[in-house]
This record gives structure tokens, sequence and C-alpha cells, in this order.
């Protein structure tokens, strides 16, 4: 495999009503474009080979600007796309309680068994995440290889890759623009840096 960089988008429009925010395709705010310019700078000198994205707003025009840099066309996939939330799409924790109080006790109990009603489960979603590393085996072992995505699907493939089980991906915290790097080897990874975002001055 390769050297990944993983990087969560920068904020966006609507962050600050702390929404559950899915499948909804929310652009960047302009401190989000400015967080996506900080990333691209922190990257530039990176030898990047591919960068793959989200295919929602959000991901994919952090990814184009900082591929931009590097001459690179962003490759968009819906593995990486964030977990469809169904009917909680758009409410806060307090308006899932009082409509959806079965779903809001799970998600309170870090409940990796829930099924987001008429959206994904969590098995759904992580399977979905899964399939993305196939992708990986492609690429050659000193390739350096740029992820944008959200948070929920980064943990996901951290944990896979480094083979901890996915009941441990809430016991993790990215922050928006956010960098985590893993090394990996033809006999395992190494979690290189986690949740950096020293570039965000």
């Amino acid at each position: 495999m390769a050297k990944l960089i993983l990087v969560r988008h920068g904020i966006t429009k609507l962050h600050h009503e702390q929404r559950f925010w899915g499948k909804t395709d929310v652009e960047l705010s302009d401190a989000g474009i400015k967080q996506s310019e900080q990333l691209r700078d922190r990257l530039a000198k990176e030898k990047i080979n591919a960068v793959y994205s989200s295919t929602l707003k959000r991901a994919r025009t952090t990814a184009e600007v900082i591929a931009a840099k590097h001459g690179l066309n962003v490759q968009p996939c819906q593995e990486l796309d964030e977990c469809n939330f169904g009917y909680a799409e758009g409410l806060t924790f307090m308006e899932i309680q009082n409509l959806h109080p079965e779903l809001a006790k799970a998600l309170d109990g870090f409940d990796n068994i829930v099924q987001f009603p008429g959206g994904e489960s969590f098995s759904d979603f992580e399977k979905r995440v899964r399939g993305f590393l196939t992708r990986l085996a492609d690429h050659k072992d000193k390739d350096t290889i740029v992820i944008v995505a959200h948070g929920g699907t980064l943990l996901l493939i951290i944990c896979h890759l480094l083979e901890i089980g996915v009941k441990h991906w809430r016991k993790m915290r990215l922050e928006l623009a956010s960098i985590s790097i893993v090394d990996t080897y033809p006999k395992g990874v190494i979690l290189n840096s986690l949740n950096d975002i020293s570039h965000l001055k």
C-alpha cells in the first residue's frame, strides 16, 4: 500500500447549527475555504500521487484546493460519503431525542448497532467505507495518497487499517480540517499522526 494522508473537510456554512448533516450537500464557508488553503500550504511539499474525496461539496472542494497545487485531479468516491442519517438528517440531538428517542438513546450510548430511520444502518455505512480500501491496492508502496472525507468516514478507515475493530471509532476525535497520517507496510501499518491541526493559524 502507501502513505495515507487523511484529511477532514473544512468548516461549512451550517456547522455552527450543530445539526446532523450527512448526505445534505453543505458547502464550505469562507472560513472553510481558508482552512482548505492552509491544508494546501501544509501539504505543498508532499509528493502526492493521488487525491480521493467524498462526492459531497464540503469534502470535494477541500480536496480540489489541495490537489490543484500538485496538478492532480480529484477522484470522487461515494464510498467516502458521510453516513445517510435518514429522518434524522438536519436535526439537532435534542430534536432527535424528541422525535426518535430510541435512536437518541443508541447514539448517546455509543451503540454501533444503530439504524437511522429512512437512512443507513451503521453496518451498511461501515461496509461501504470498507469497500473504499480495495482502491488502494493498485497503488505503489512509495505512493502518497490524500483522502479527504468526513469525521466518521475517516475514523472507520483508521480503525480498519489499525485492525482495532470499528467499536472504537467513537473513542477518537478528528477536528475539521485536521490531518492524520497512516504509514502502511506489507506487514502492517503505523499511525504516524492523529488529528493534527497545527497548520490552522
